[in-house]
């Protein structure tokens, strides 16, 4: 929408797309990969791997670094090659085998055309939400139903549950009817909301990330669930607990379906290492040397 002299609520609506407006004009600049066939491919790649990599880079380290079992789903697993190269293999040759044909048959048949202008701030956070909420709902459903029917476990979702403890690279391991359903539901919100090509962009951004945590095995202070509040959002501790004992958590990202229908489990706390090298159940607590010092302490005074 254009920016007119005017009222103050367009005045403001006016500001706000000028927030993103610089952005949006140096997307433009290169307009034409930005509409070519190959940039959604492209895009999501190297977005995906971009994310990956910083976990990949920590599982490396793993074993040489003690202060990051402190922040391990799973202090006594660390990814092997054997176990990393065949999940990125997957995920670039269903990317340009199975989903790049069908970006080129949906650009043939409908061009991307970009607009002039950004859209304003309050749009595009507001979009991402509902994409964001719209897509949950979807895999919930979606999720629930390929666990409840055998055949459909089997046939298709079965595959991302060989990995039976999460890290990064294993979240687009999975069939190509799964990954081509996740496609659909993400190209259906987004054309049903008619957002902009800088929210789509977001929001694609946003989603490969939420996953990508969901499955690293890594619970940081900054992670995303600690960040949301009321526990409105499961978190990688959260979507673990599914992936080892798989009748509970099918939401990928919120917790309301899962508390709704009953479905609902919480993680446990994650174990930790303490400074003297035993283990506890959080990082607030001590662990039992800790405990049997300081009650030796109170005896002796």
């Amino acid at each position: 929408m254009g920016c007119h002299n005017g009222s103050e609520l367009q005045d403001l609506g006016c500001s706000s797309q000028l927030l993103l407006q610089p952005l949006w004009d140096t997307i433009r600049t290169r307009e034409a990969f930005t509409r070519s066939p190959f940039f959604p491919v492209t895009f999501s790649i190297i977005t995906y791997v971009g994310f990956c990599l910083p976990f990949v880079v920590l599982d490396v380290l793993y074993p040489w670094v003690p202060i990051l079992r402190r922040y391990k789903i799973h202090p006594d697993f660390s990814p092997s090659v054997k176990q990393l190269l065949p999940c990125l293999g997957l995920t670039l040759y269903q990317h340009l085998v199975f989903v790049f044909p069908m970006t080129l048959l949906h650009w043939a048949r409908n061009p991307a055309l970009l607009p002039r202008e950004a859209p304003e701030l309050s749009q595009l956070l507001s979009h991402v939400l509902i994409c964001l909420l719209l897509f949950d709902t979807e895999i919930f459903a979606w999720h629930l139903l390929h666990h409840k029917v055998p055949w459909l476990y089997r046939t298709f979702h079965k595959v991302h549950h060989q990995n039976s403890s999460s890290f990064a690279l294993a979240t687009q391991y999975m069939s190509v009817w799964e990954l081509l359903s996740l496609t659909l539901f993400d190209v259906l919100n987004v054309a049903m909301l008619q957002c902009h090509p800088l929210t789509i962009f977001t929001f694609h951004v946003i989603n490969i990330w939420l996953s990508v945590e969901d499955h690293s095995g890594y619970d940081f202070p900054w992670s995303t669930h600690r960040l949301v509040p009321f526990g409105w959002y499961g978190g990688v501790a959260h979507h673990d607990m599914h992936h080892s004992q798989f009748n509970c958590n099918f939401a990928p990202y919120f917790t309301h379906w899962d508390k709704m229908l009953g479905t609902l489990r919480s993680a446990p706390l994650p174990e930790r290492l303490c400074t003297c090298g035993e283990r506890c159940m959080d990082s607030r607590e001590r662990c039992t040397v800790h405990s049997v010092h300081s009650s030796q302490k109170k005896k002796q005074t």
